[in-house]
């Protein structure tokens, strides 16, 4: 009888018959991974399932092939620490509904596994929105990276220029220098100060305007080469929190 343990992030959950749920996983070493949760829904175990909780997870099956059986236990909520913050929240629900449609399923992903887990660390520790937002625009622009769709934002594709880098073709992902864009400048997208080359992501501070052109130019790329590529929309938790970054800026 196949079976495993892991630790693991809580990407969904969806009811499944009377008393119990499918529950899909971000795995440590066993990548997105679904099984069935026994009770799920009862008083004992509330709050066990909430996207982004953070747990110890063990699988059964009788083979590899087949859904199997999840003992899960909470390790950490994160969204306990800002639950009075909606944009935190939508922040979290964004990385676990994009990783739960976006990921294949059942192959390892380490390096998404500790990017996410430090990214949601960040996100309960961080004292202002403008930090934890700028690690998350770069944690969407890594996770491109490393699921095959970088973007080339080192060097004008143009000239060869590694500064004052200011557009982003938003064909081919690749920087244009500011003098390079020629006729088609109206049509790029921006790419903010904190994704150019040799940035400080602690030192620098990080403005209302290139948060936003940061999450415009990674859900852009996020929807064309990854969601299209699986006949899926960008998810709805992911829309919601580019309108609750446009609305909090928009109003200060």
């Amino acid at each position: 009888m196949p079976e495993w343990s892991d630790s693991a992030i809580i990407l969904s959950v969806r009811p499944y018959g009377e008393n119990k749920g499918v529950v899909n996983l971000l795995t440590a070493d066993k990548g997105r991974h679904a099984g069935l949760v026994h009770g799920f829904d009862s008083r004992t175990k509330k709050g066990y399932y909430e996207p982004g909780n953070h747990v110890s997870a063990e699988w059964r099956a009788r083979l590899n092939e087949q859904l199997g059986t999840f003992q899960i236990e909470l390790v950490k909520n994160p969204s306990a620490h800002f639950l009075d913050t909606p944009i935190r929240l939508a922040g979290l629900s964004s990385i676990c509904a994009i990783l739960d449609v976006g990921l294949p399923e059942r192959e390892p992903v380490t390096a998404i596994w500790q990017s996410t887990l430090a990214l949601i660390d960040i996100i309960s520790l961080a004292e202002e929105e403008e930090s934890w937002l700028s690690f998350y625009v770069r944690w969407e622009a890594e996770l491109l990276r490393t699921l095959g769709f970088g973007l080339g934002l080192d060097r004008c594709a143009v000239s060869g220029l590694v500064d004052q880098l200011v557009y982003v073709s938003p064909k081919s992902g690749n920087a244009i220098h500011k003098d390079h864009a020629g006729n088609y400048a109206d049509r790029m997208l921006a790419l903010p100060d904190f994704l150019q080359p040799n940035s400080d992501a602690l030192s620098a501070r990080i403005s209302a305007k290139a948060l936003e052109e940061g999450l415009q130019l990674t859900g852009h790329f996020l929807k064309r080469r990854l969601f299209e590529l699986l006949d899926k929309d960008l998810p709805q938790p992911r829309l919601r929190l580019a309108h609750l970054v446009a609305k909090r800026y928009n109003n200060t």
